[in-house]
């Protein structure tokens, strides 16, 4: 008898060794809530963001889900933030339509230890970090010199924005026209930062107005991912895609057809796909208590040297596209 005590109090002890030992902690088998928020739902820039999100997902075990409201609008960007605040996520990676108008709520998100990550909005406080693709500045300047080469460095040309409170958008302007001012004198501005607010349909209409009103108007430079598209189309249809030159940021999958025709021609983007996983593994590592550091790599091209600048994380990520080269991009 004592013998079968001995054997069943040393199966006991087997057996506490490997629940310690070979089953995982409750920490270790946590899984997060990660939530992306996006200017507007449905449209492809942030359909291909969501990719990102959801193979962060996939490669982590954490849940991810992306979503933004019909219209930009950032008054419905607050009240998603409001919604996801109350299910208790744990992080909220956000793009802002107007990153004043979310300060509030994004500070109530950090003091409920909520990670918030937001993107193009270098200028916002209530954050952990913001990440941008690249130097937007730098960026900018590429589109005058893009635009001032297909001009002739002559001539009268618009540019377009988002809205008046995209922080990207607008930094891109404003190297954009201090490079036109420093280097090309002999080009003119005629009507600055028309907003689209990111509607492919506005855009097309306003740059039809702007065709009419100034007939010797000869470029574009398009900031949000539609504003192309829309100049495009409206270019295309008043038979001037031989007269005028257009370059902006969008995606093959959109602006594909007007670069073949030459309604657009050149594009420029960073992958939406990429930001959106590394906005969510920013995330992962602040909940995992673990600090961003300048030069670190997120192991995602365009992101593998970040320069960090306070909490503005900056990549190298931007990708030139024209006609000859767009085979090379499907999405």
């Amino acid at each position: 008898m004592k013998k079968n005590w001995l054997i069943i109090g040393g199966l006991a002890v087997i057996i506490i060794v490997a629940a310690i030992f070979l089953i995982p902690s409750q920490k270790a088998s946590e899984q997060h809530k990660f939530a992306t928020v996006v200017k507007l739902s449905g449209l492809a820039w942030f359909d291909r963001m969501e990719k990102g999100t959801l193979r962060f997902g996939e490669e982590t075990g954490n849940e991810t889900f992306l979503l933004g409201p019909p219209k930009a609008d950032a008054a419905l960007q607050v009240q998603i933030v409001e919604d996801l605040i109350a299910q208790k996520v744990s992080s909220i990676a956000i793009v802002p339509f107007a990153p004043e108008a979310l300060e509030p709520v994004l500070q109530r998100a950090m003091d409920q230890g909520i990670a918030v990550i937001s993107h193009e909005a270098s200028n916002i406080n209530n954050v952990n970090y913001d990440v941008e693709a690249f130097d937007n500045a730098a960026y900018g300047a590429h589109f005058m010199d893009q635009l001032a080469d297909l001009m002739g460095a002559k001539g009268e040309y618009a540019v377009m924005v988002g809205s008046l409170t995209s922080k990207s958008h607008n930094e891109f302007i404003d190297a954009a026209i201090a490079r036109q001012q420093e280097v090309y004198p002999d080009m003119k501005l005629v009507a600055e930062r028309v907003e689209s607010y990111d509607d492919q349909k506005i855009a097309y209409e306003r740059a039809k107005e702007l065709l009419k009103a100034y007939p010797n108007l000869v470029g574009f430079i398009g900031c949000a991912m539609t504003d192309p598209v829309g100049i495009g189309l409206a270019v295309e249809e008043m038979g001037l895609q031989d007269k005028t030159a257009v370059v902006g940021t969008s995606l093959v999958s959109v602006a594909g057809a007007y670069l073949e025709t030459g309604a657009i021609d050149a594009i420029s983007f960073w992958d939406p796909a990429d930001v959106g996983y590394v906005m969510n593994a920013i995330a992962a590592r602040i909940l995992a208590g673990e600090a961003i550091a300048d030069g670190d790599n997120l192991g995602v091209p365009g992101y593998e040297q970040i320069t960090l600048n306070g909490k503005v994380i900056t990549g190298q990520a931007w990708i030139d596209v024209t006609k000859e080269n767009m085979d090379q991009y499907d999405f």
